[in-house]
């Protein structure tokens, strides 16, 4: 009787230590998944909120770009409505040049001063031996004139202007004065093998560093007579047509008391240049045939 009591209350223990050890996994299994969804949820807010917050940066960069794209298409669309670029007309008669500016909206653009003016005009004959370097004069609504005698030939005409936020790019104007036409193409210059012109008692001396297509190079005019005098901002002014007539340089000097000239070539060939300087009243222009290689 006393081992049945004893074996009863032995099963009762351990039954009841099972339902206890069991009842605890279970509370601690319910537990565990509890603060796991809790710390989920938080992780997943967290990391929500921070999606947010990059989303926000992201949308804001995107409607900064977005900003920027459609600036430049709403400037391209400036351009394309006719304020892009600028249209050139050059006309010849009774010994007058006129010039005629007008954007694609049939407007006058706004002009820039450069160089103490607001339109350089180079003009230049089909052979390269005439060469004019003008000033016209504004009359209003784009149009400049320019009275000029120029003998029966073809011309090259550069409006070198600075539009004010348009594009420009100087291009090669054909105009043709009276008979006998001749073309650039039929050039046959002879390069110079002695780089020194003297104009009105005043000799200047070109000096090359190097004349090898793109590749930088360096003109150095020495003048031997004395310094030149400013003349239209700076002391002195280059220009340089390749034999056609069609690619044009326009070079100012790198410093106000040098007349150092830097400038590339993009293709090899024949190219004259001028190389224009003021001494006292007079504004000389030495002529130069070069060969870059």
């Amino acid at each position: 009787m006393k081992q049945k009591t004893i074996l009863y209350w032995t099963l009762s223990a351990v039954l009841y230590l099972g339902v206890v050890i069991g009842g605890y996994s279970i509370y601690a299994s319910t537990s565990t998944v509890s603060d796991n969804h809790e710390m989920g949820g938080e992780v997943s807010d967290d990391h929500s909120e921070a999606n947010q917050e990059h989303s926000g940066e992201t949308d804001q960069n995107t409607a900064h770009e977005n900003d920027e794209i459609n600036g430049h298409r709403h400037e391209a669309d400036h351009s394309t409505n006719g304020t892009g670029t600028v249209n050139v007309n050059v006309g010849y008669r009774e010994n007058k040049i006129t010039i005629d500016l007008k954007d694609n909206d049939n407007k006058a653009p706004q002009l820039e001063v450069s160089h103490e003016k607001v339109m350089h005009l180079i003009v230049v004959s089909a052979d390269l031996k005439d060469y004019y370097h003008l000033h016209p004069t504004e009359q209003g609504d784009g149009v400049f004139e320019q009275e000029i005698d120029l003998k029966n030939n073809s011309y090259k005409v550069f409006v070198d202007i600075s539009p004010k936020d348009l594009a420009y790019q100087v291009s090669p104007v054909e105009l043709h004065v009276g008979e006998g036409h001749t073309a650039h193409r039929d050039n046959q210059l002879q390069v110079d093998t002695v780089l020194e012109k003297t104009i009105n008692d005043k000799t200047v001396e070109l000096k090359t560093d190097s004349l090898v297509a793109n590749h930088p190079t360096t003109l150095t005019f020495v003048s031997k007579d004395g310094k030149p005098d400013p003349y239209l901002g700076a002391l002195g002014h280059v220009v340089i047509l390749n034999e056609n007539g069609e690619q044009f340089i326009h070079v100012h000097p790198v410093s106000d008391d040098a007349t150092i000239f830097n400038t590339k070539f993009n293709q090899p060939g024949i190219y004259k240049l001028w190389a224009e300087f003021k001494f006292g009243e007079q504004v000389n222009t030495y002529p130069f045939v070069i060969k870059v290689n």
